[in-house]
């Protein structure tokens, strides 16, 4: 049932007025996430190679500048960044929850018709574009924090804990199957063989008749870390709510926890995962990538406080956040159509031409994404998909 939102803990933030950290925050993870999905592109075999297990290169048996180079990217990305936009997301929930109290809105039916369009948008986008879309997975993890907003404090931090405990669980209890298995022979059926043919030679309605076929393989990743989900989207609400984005001194002080734990913690325990080797992957990612995450975003806020970034790369990234929906879209669109062979197939030219490309190729399409949304906020106050999303739901910024 829908009921008037109830006033929050934390004083809302004046009307109209943007958090510009939160901005700079979003654009950093959504160009830090397309560190991680433009390996996927560029692998023969794409989206399907993602199933058919990890293989990152091993810098001890081959210490050479390529191999290194590889491994500290997916190092600096992996898991990260996709955690770090999820408590941005919890915590764009909370700034919502905030408006919607400021108006005197009903909560959370008032935030329903943007969820659905997320869901939707989601679904065409793993369907036409990219099969490990993250979109569907926020928007129901949205549906079900929308409601926890609406309840108390007590009920909230019971969610969030129990959902981090059940997922720690799960994680290990899959990895400690990962490493009792035995090392895979192939697959007899030549899928692999079949994939890497498609991604490269392949018509664009043969790739969307492929993920249909294996939508819940596909589909899986939000489903086995739904916990996580919902306990990073429950974590950004509390950052919020705990001051943690704002300009003042309690602000820097828990970006400076956030940072001094996240990293502290984080990065050794990621470390270690990434050297116990692929049977610790999904403890690396999802489990120790988060906390490295909340580093993340203790660093950002510092190097933004003390002015240590430029002025042009906040600005890039400041236009990326706040066309942050658009931006994801299309930074997937645009590795598409340069990987696959129904655009510029990249990933069978150059697929015995080490990382360097593929360095390159994430540095053109960041380019693109915030050139594109500084000159697209120059005319308008909104990216693309955020304006098709308030025309349709007609919602009141």
């Amino acid at each position: 049932m829908s009921q008037t939102a109830s006033p929050s803990v934390a004083a809302p933030a004046p009307a109209g007025t943007r958090n510009p950290l939160l901005d700079v925050l979003r654009g950093a993870a959504i160009l830090g996430t397309l560190m991680t999905n433009v390996w996927i592109f560029s692998t023969p075999g794409s989206e399907w190679s993602v199933l058919q297990g990890v293989r990152l290169p091993d810098p001890v048996a081959d210490p050479s500048a390529a191999v290194l180079s590889e491994t500290v990217f997916r190092f600096l990305a992996d898991g990260k960044f996709l955690a770090l936009l999820t408590v941005l997301f919890g915590a764009g929930l909370a700034v919502q929850y905030d408006s919607a109290v400021r108006r005197g809105r009903p909560w959370p039916a008032g935030y329903r018709p943007r969820a659905w369009f997320l869901l939707a948008e989601g679904t065409l986008h793993f369907v036409l574009v990219f099969a490990w879309d993250v979109l569907m997975g926020y928007a129901v993890t949205a549906l079900l924090t929308a409601w926890l907003l609406a309840r108390s404090e007590r009920v909230r931090g019971r969610v969030m804990w129990t959902a981090a405990g059940l997922h720690l669980v799960f994680m290990a209890v899959l990895t400690a199957g990962l490493a009792a298995s035995e090392p895979g022979g192939g697959d007899p059926d030549g899928v692999s063989d079949r994939a890497v043919d498609l991604y490269a030679h392949g018509g664009y309605l043969a790739q969307v008749s492929f993920r249909l076929q294996n939508a819940l393989a596909l589909r899986i990743e939000p489903v086995i870390s739904f916990g996580l989900l919902l306990f990073l989207f429950l974590l950004g609400v509390r950052l919020y709510r705990a001051g943690a984005f704002g300009a003042d001194a309690r602000g820097r002080r828990l970006r400076a926890r956030l940072l001094a734990w996240g990293l502290g913690l984080g990065v050794p325990l990621n470390a270690a995962c990434t050297l116990g080797g692929d049977d610790w992957y999904l403890l690396g990612r999802y489990a120790a990538a988060p906390l490295v995450a909340l580093g993340y975003l203790g660093l950002i806020g510092l190097a933004l406080d003390r002015s240590w970034l430029p002025r042009r790369l906040v600005a890039g990234l400041t236009s990326v956040g706040r066309t942050a929906l658009s931006a994801y879209v299309l930074q997937n669109l645009l590795c598409m159509l340069a990987c696959y062979g129904i655009g510029l197939g990249l990933a069978e030219r150059f697929a015995d031409d080490g990382p360097w490309w593929v360095f390159g190729l994430w540095a053109a399409v960041c380019a693109v994404l915030v050139t594109g949304s500084t000159l697209w906020l120059r005319r308008f106050a909104y990216g693309p998909l955020e304006s098709l999303q308030k025309r349709l739901i007609h919602v009141k910024s």
